[in-house]
């Protein structure tokens, strides 16, 4: 029952925010293909989910805080574009016809949309040049730091050698940059291009949709529900259903 003599309408208000977030997430298209931004997951049989768009388990679906946390993250994206152009950086984030710089393969059953293409900027860098931008917390920031990219994100940097390799942008090194949201410290990385870790992203992109169409389940990444990468899947119950 509410309490309207109270001045804190803060739950409330949250909620009734939260409630309509999750209405339109659910009305959203389900994306008819594998994503670059997820072939570097450890689970195959999670992305065979995704890519069949299972219903997710009771109780899993995203909560409305996490959507708004992931609108925080496409503000940075904008954030970080204007403050590269604005250092001298000629940032192109869309095509000449209003798209997104993007690739399909495997007859559109693969598929990505990369962040941005800079094509002139600062003389200590080479040009044209993959970015791409992530929103990130402290300790992600700090790993990030620590590891750099690769070693620490490595979901990340499957994404950024698939666009170097499928934009044809491989000559020179992505630019990647991480914002915290913390503190607004920026995190910067050129990558050089994998094309091992392209080749096998994108090996495992086939692996998986010929497992799909021959309605094969691939196998679990752990012998337990228990497995952290588990715990989080929005289709554990599902799958742990499953005879093996």
């Amino acid at each position: 029952m509410l309490d309207f003599n109270s001045h804190d309408v803060s739950e409330h208000l949250g909620s009734l925010i939260d409630v309509a977030l999750e209405r339109s997430a659910a009305a959203e298209p389900a994306r008819p293909y594998l994503g670059a931004s997820s072939l570097g997951e450890e689970c195959s049989r999670r992305l065979q989910f995704q890519f069949f768009d299972t219903p997710k388990d009771i109780g899993r679906h995203i909560p409305g805080r996490v959507l708004r946390v992931f609108k925080r993250g496409h503000r940075m994206e904008d954030w970080m574009a204007e403050w590269l152009r604005l250092a001298g950086f000629e940032l192109r984030t869309h095509t000449e016809a209003g798209g997104q710089f993007g690739f399909k393969a495997a007859d559109g059953r693969v598929a990505g949309h990369a962040d941005g293409i800079i094509v002139a900027g600062p003389a200590s860098f080479r040009y044209p040049m993959l970015w791409e931008n992530k929103a990130v917390g402290l300790k992600t920031f700090r790993d990030l730091q620590k590891k750099r990219l690769a070693a620490s994100r490595p979901v990340y940097a499957a994404q950024v050698a698939l666009y170097q390799a499928y934009l044809d942008l491989h000559e020179h090194p992505a630019l990647f940059t991480a914002v915290c949201a913390d503190d607004m410290a920026i995190y910067a990385e050129r990558v050089v291009f994998d094309r091992g870790l392209a080749q096998r992203a994108s090996d495992r992109a086939v692996e998986i949709l010929r497992a799909c169409d021959a309605g094969e389940a691939l196998p679990r990444i752990s012998t337990t529900p228990t497995h952290y990468t588990c715990r989080s899947c929005p289709w554990q119950d599902r799958c742990w259903s499953l005879p093996h």
